[in-house]
Order: C-alpha cells, then sequence, then structure tokens
C-alpha cells in the first residue's frame, strides 16, 4: 500500500491542523494506521495509532487530550486532528500503516512496512 500525507503547514501556538493520510492500492482494511514524528536532531517518535481489531486510539502522552486519530468510513484515510499545537510539536510528520495489530509493537517505527513522505509542521508566532 503506498500512503501519501498531507495537511501540514504553519500555525500559531495555540492553533490546529488536520492531517491526512490516504491509501492508494488498496483501503486500510485490515492495518493499523499510525502517526509518527521527527523533529530535527531526534529520533522518530511515536505520536498516535489506530487498530483496524477494535479502532481504539492509542497516544503518546505528550498529544494526550489535544490529538485525535481517525479514519473515513471507507478506510481509504487515516487523519490526525491537531489542536491546542505548541512549538514541541514542530515536526516532519509521517503516516504509517502495518497489516500488524499487535498492541505492544504500535510505538515502534520499525513495527511499520508502509510510510507517507512526510508533512512539516510548524508551530511558531
Amino acid at each position: 500500500v503506498q500512503l501519501q500525507a498531507s495537511g501540514g503547514g504553519l500555525v500559531p501556538p495555540g492553533g490546529s491542523l488536520r492531517l491526512s493520510c490516504t491509501a492508494s492500492g488498496r483501503t486500510f482494511i485490515g492495518y493499523t494506521v499510525a502517526w509518527f514524528r521527527q523533529a530535527p536532531g531526534k529520533e522518530r517518535e511515536f505520536v498516535a495509532a489506530i487498530r483496524s481489531t477494535n479502532s481504539n486510539p492509542y497516544y503518546a502522552d505528550s498529544v494526550k487530550g489535544r490529538f485525535t486519530i481517525s479514519r473515513d468510513s471507507a478506510k481509504t484515510t487515516g487523519f490526525l486532528q491537531m489542536s491546542r499545537l505548541k512549538p514541541e510539536d514542530t515536526a516532519v510528520y509521517y503516516c504509517a500503516a502495518t497489516p500488524s495489530g499487535i498492541l505492544s509493537t504500535l510505538r515502534i517505527p520499525s513495527s511499520y512496512e508502509h510510510w507517507g513522505q512526510g508533512t512539516q509542521v510548524t508551530v511558531s508566532s
């Protein structure tokens, strides 16, 4: 499956953005969809994931209560709604997908076989 991430941009602190991740070649049915981010000089870190099995969302503590992961009913597009953005949220955001639904591996980048190209999110006044 090929992934295309979009929706990044420049937003002031406290603002909102919605990122989209579109799958081509197949749907997300049976796949765990996740978002990771990577700031300059830092390792790629887990942001959020949603499993196919039960659609429960999982979040990094740093974004819990501010970000919401979801996907459309056709399961061809995943979303990351980001609210109350902070400067420390600045990073390149990547969507990823895997047919695995193992809970213990959701937060590990190497668990995902498919990646989008990344979209830049900059939070600055």
